[in-house]
């Protein structure tokens, strides 16, 4: 299904991060009384009622002036109109309606996509009665919440999952009639996406078709190389209708999470120059989370100054950023200098063959009940946990069941070391993998 996307929007210190952290089950975004504490995109996926959807925190802005601070708001609300399903208006029951709040209304309001109104911080009946003033600003759903307790986001909940249809994307097919893989190439402006895609195409003049406009900009290019047919989805066409950085990372990030929910394996450029930063982590984390395959891909290599074990000690540092997994072909390129890139091609068509390996359950079996002999789980509260049986589950993701006789003990180290011994013994490289403990 292709993915749905939410942006929460509205002017700092509303309580936009701890309505993000609240949908999201977990603390990421940091939360402070400070306005514009949110400077860096925050992003997840959310999961209500069976229905999975991406969310979007557009944070704040550091206001140096009123009129400066205005515009760039405004800004941000224009990208979130463009580019999310639904947006959820975030505004504060405490403070009542603002100017800056009635100029994000007025933009909102003639957006075609779907608005929720979100009154924050309505926890007691007073506050509630103060929340009211709020109809006034015209939306017609409106909710009162308070993200702190959790209190009203059921509701809010409900109606995004309403908004949520199941479409069935298109699966296209090569001569044979088999799914062709999909490969996105994401990462931050300026990591050298569109240069990668140009020499791709430019090389290999077999292109058999191009589909634009799928997914909201993203172009599809259907492409054969080494006997070999794929669908490379671009998401290096962001427009660049403002020179304004924050701009362009809130594009960016919007295209990357719509080029994932697509792809079979995302192909994640990091700038060489930069090194591996906390947004392409946070891209990276994403793609492992929704279950993708990953090759990362180091660009503009050939502007590093190298000593001997330049290349090594970078792959090491990017590995301990992106614990715990770690299993992760890196492949250092050069997309100007055509260096090495189809290498990466080749190294992304593996990880799709990884993805979708399966492992029969005798063989399986017969390699891992001999690991666990070996290193037995740790008794647990007074029991020594037996597993007996191990099979792989049918999911896009390649999935594992261990059925033991207490699989509740079982803690998270361990299940580590089962999923290291599978990797060790069968080829899952670049692809995330789930370890579930079952009862016997």
């Amino acid at each position: 299904m292709p993915g749905f996307t939410v942006a929460i929007v509205g002017r700092p210190n509303v309580g936009k991060s701890t309505l993000f952290n609240r949908l999201l089950e977990q603390r990421k975004a940091i939360v402070d009384d400070q306005s514009g504490v949110t400077r860096d995109r925050q992003y997840g996926v959310a999961d209500w009622n069976g229905k999975v959807f991406n969310v979007i925190d557009t944070g704040g802005f550091v206001a140096r002036s009123e009129d400066i601070f205005e515009r760039e708001i405004r800004k941000q609300v224009e990208i979130a109109i463009e580019e999310a399903d639904l947006i959820m208006f975030v505004c504060d029951t405490t403070t009542g309606i603002t100017l800056q709040d009635e100029d994000m209304a007025d933009v909102l309001r003639k957006s075609p996509k779907p608005v929720l109104l979100v009154v924050n911080k309505v926890d007691n009946s007073e506050r509630a009665l103060y929340g009211t003033e709020f109809y006034s600003l015209g939306f017609d759903k409106t909710f009162m919440i308070s993200s702190i307790s959790g209190s009203g986001t059921g509701e809010l909940l409900d109606e995004v999952a309403e908004n949520i249809s199941e479409e069935v994307d298109v699966i296209e097919r090569d001569k044979d009639g088999n799914p062709l893989p999909k490969f996105a190439i994401i990462g931050q402006p300026n990591a050298g996406k569109s240069t990668l895609l140009n020499a791709l195409i430019n090389q290999e003049r077999t292109i058999v078709s191009d589909i634009a406009g799928t997914t909201r900009d993203t172009i599809h290019t259907h492409y054969k190389l080494f006997n070999k047919e794929f669908i490379l989805i671009d998401t290096a066409g962001i427009r660049k209708k403002k020179n304004v950085h924050e701009d362009l990372e809130f594009y960016s990030v919007i295209r990357a999470i719509r080029a994932m929910d697509e792809a079979d394996v995302c192909m994640l450029l990091i700038d060489a120059q930069n090194g591996m930063t906390a947004q392409d982590i946070s891209i990276f984390s994403l793609a492992a989370r929704k279950g993708k395959g990953i090759v990362v891909l180091v660009n503009k290599w050939d502007l590093v100054k190298k000593e001997t074990n330049t290349a090594r000690d970078f792959e090491k540092e990017m590995k301990e950023k992106m614990q715990p997994f770690t299993d992760v072909p890196i492949i250092f390129i050069s997309a100007q200098e055509k260096t090495k890139i189809f290498q990466g091609m080749e190294k992304a068509l593996e990880v799709y063959e990884n993805r979708n390996r399966r492992v029969t359950t005798s063989v399986l079996n017969e390699i891992m009940l001999r690991e666990i002999e070996r290193f037995p789980a740790p008794v647990a509260r007074g029991h020594a946990i037996k597993i007996k049986f191990v099979q792989q589950i049918p999911t896009a993701v390649p999935s594992f069941a261990f059925f033991a006789n207490h699989p509740d003990n079982v803690k998270e180290p361990y299940k580590n070391f089962l999923e290291n011994k599978i990797r060790s013994n069968f080829n899952f490289s670049g692809v995330p993998m789930r370890i579930f403990m079952r009862k016997k």
